[in-house]
């Protein structure tokens, strides 16, 4: 059974099989995500339909002619049109069967990876990888879906073809006609990753994303899954780590008030209470937040850019081994800013610790 396309491209690749320059064919998601795994860095391991299998199950469905003939005439600014439009696309995508060949290929790679993970039918997150996401001008970021807790081969599959159908959202149909870009440009990638049954979770920045101080790391983090720090529904626990000597040079532990944990039976996260006598416990130990700090210093330095990381810790696993880096992306607030220095340009690690005490900062 063949895994490539005619034009000699992956229908399936794993996520180790990603590189940076595989955004055409895997999305910024995926072609990230192998990326830092090839600088070292500890990924939730998955496979990922490339754009080669997403144009496969396209032109075999023959939905390409439908959906030019819904959106030929289709004017963006009649919002009820609009919207019966993408759901009739939608609705088109995800009754579609894949091919037996891309049905064979996914269930085979999910096997393997149930299998690697030591989880009988693994919970996996089904998240969308477009590789418009970067394009200079828009930001396509966001504009797709991502299933969390899915497990099984047709439970995989079926939100697989909804991750598909969400490039067609009314909203992704409207930002793409009002900037200029076809469908022809726009193409997706899905990844399928081994859930990381979270303890504590949150982002970290390699630059202080209020002042631009790019010597320190900072965490914020909770317990439970990271939804609760990106969505910002609690004030997470708040790490500031000096860069060059990964001491914690400033912390503040919040009142975490609720946390994001799974329903083991539906396979479904929702938000609980933390108890009380929990809610001003740090949610990270001070190993974690250093063995955190010094992997973001790695994938800094592997990018060469200050960067924005999404983290986990998994519980399942023992201490030395649960941390996993769930996305990295560069920072963008402060990356076309130029930030005062309070030392010429730093040339080593006694340079920035030089840095540091002229402006007074906390070096340990």
């Amino acid at each position: 059974m063949a895994a490539v396309a005619s034009e000699g491209q992956p229908l399936i690749c794993w996520l180790e099989e990603c590189r940076k320059e595989s955004v055409p064919l895997v999305g910024g998601k995926c072609s990230s995500l192998g990326e830092l795994i090839h600088a070292g860095v500890r990924v939730p391991p998955g496979f990922a339909l490339t754009t080669a299998g997403y144009r496969a199950f396209m032109a075999e469905s023959g939905l390409e002619r439908e959906m030019q003939f819904l959106l030929q005439k289709l004017d963006c600014r009649d919002l009820e049109a609009l919207e019966r439009a993408s759901a009739s696309i939608r609705a088109a995508i995800e009754a579609q069967p894949f091919s037996e060949q891309l049905e064979d290929l996914v269930a085979e790679r999910y096997r393997q990876l149930s299998v690697r993970c030591g989880i009988p039918a693994a919970p996996v997150a089904v998240r969308s990888s477009a590789t418009a996401e970067d394009l200079p001008g828009a930001s396509f970021a966001g504009q797709q879906d991502t299933f969390l807790w899915i497990r099984g081969a047709d439970e995989v599959l079926h939100h697989m073809r909804r991750c598909i159908s969400s490039l067609y959202t009314g909203r992704a149909i409207s930002y793409r006609a009002n900037r200029g870009y076809s469908d022809e440009q726009m193409a997706i990638s899905v990844g399928v990753q081994k859930m990381a049954n979270s303890y504590a979770a949150g982002v970290m920045f390699t630059i202080h994303p209020i002042n631009g101080d790019r010597s320190v790391i900072v965490i914020d983090s909770n317990f439970g899954f990271g939804e609760s720090v990106v969505s910002g529904e609690v004030t997470p626990d708040h790490f500031a780590v000096n860069k060059v000597t990964l001491d914690i040079i400033d912390r503040t532990i919040s009142q975490k008030e609720i946390c994001y944990t799974v329903d083991l039976k539906n396979q479904v996260s929702y938000a609980m209470e933390v108890p009380i006598e929990r809610r001003n416990i740090q949610s990270l130990t001070d190993d974690e937040i250093t063995e955190l700090a010094w992997m973001g210093k790695q994938i800094e330095k592997h990018y060469g850019r200050p960067m924005d990381i999404e983290w986990s810790v998994d519980k399942d696993l023992p201490a030395g081994s649960n941390i996993f880096i769930l996305q990295a992306r560069p920072e963008t607030v402060w990356a076309e800013k130029k930030t005062p220095r309070c030392a010429p340009v730093e040339t080593s690690a006694m340079d920035y610790i030089l840095a540091g005490m002229l402006a007074g900062r906390k070096l340990s």
